[in-house]
């Protein structure tokens, strides 16, 4: 393994912690610097194209729910270039607020991460979180873009 393989890989595991804590810190900015513009997902109420998509789909479930805390482990990184992918498992845990306030939505997964190096600065292009058990009431979290609930 090159040192150049090793940083990498230390700059990607950053990068996806840096994007748990955008999204329980509700730091869209830092979100969008950590995507391409082009990214693609699939958070499982379907697929997302583009950095807007992502942020607005995030927005609609994290702006109405309380506190969350997204932990990652387990996670494996493949460099191959100017590419990259990875895999962490995430436990995440989403508390009610305002009425919602006695309720609580969890779930464990694995996001399955695409990566692209891009002036020096790697950045996801795709994620998609394969949802492995929940728990707790989903009407934690907010409305949801429209239509994904029907």
């Amino acid at each position: 393994m090159t040192l150049e393989t090793l940083l990498a890989e230390r700059a990607i595991y950053r990068a996806l912690v840096h994007f748990a804590r955008a999204m329980d810190e509700r730091d869209w900015d830092a979100l969008t610097a950590l995507t391409t513009d082009d990214i693609s997902a699939d958070l499982g109420a379907g697929s997302l194209d583009g950095r807007a998509a992502l942020v607005a789909n995030m927005r609609a479930f994290l702006d109405d729910c309380g506190p969350t805390q997204h932990l990652l482990g387990n996670v494996l990184i493949e460099v191959e270039g100017e590419r990259a992918s990875s895999r962490a498992y995430v436990s995440d845990m989403h508390l009610g607020q305002g009425e919602r306030a006695h309720l609580t939505f969890s779930t464990l997964g694995d996001y399955h991460d695409q990566w692209r190096r891009q002036d020096d600065v790697w950045r996801m292009c795709h994620r998609r979180k394969l949802n492995r058990a929940h728990l707790g009431d989903i009407r934690v979290l907010g409305a949801g873009p429209a239509g994904w609930n029907d």
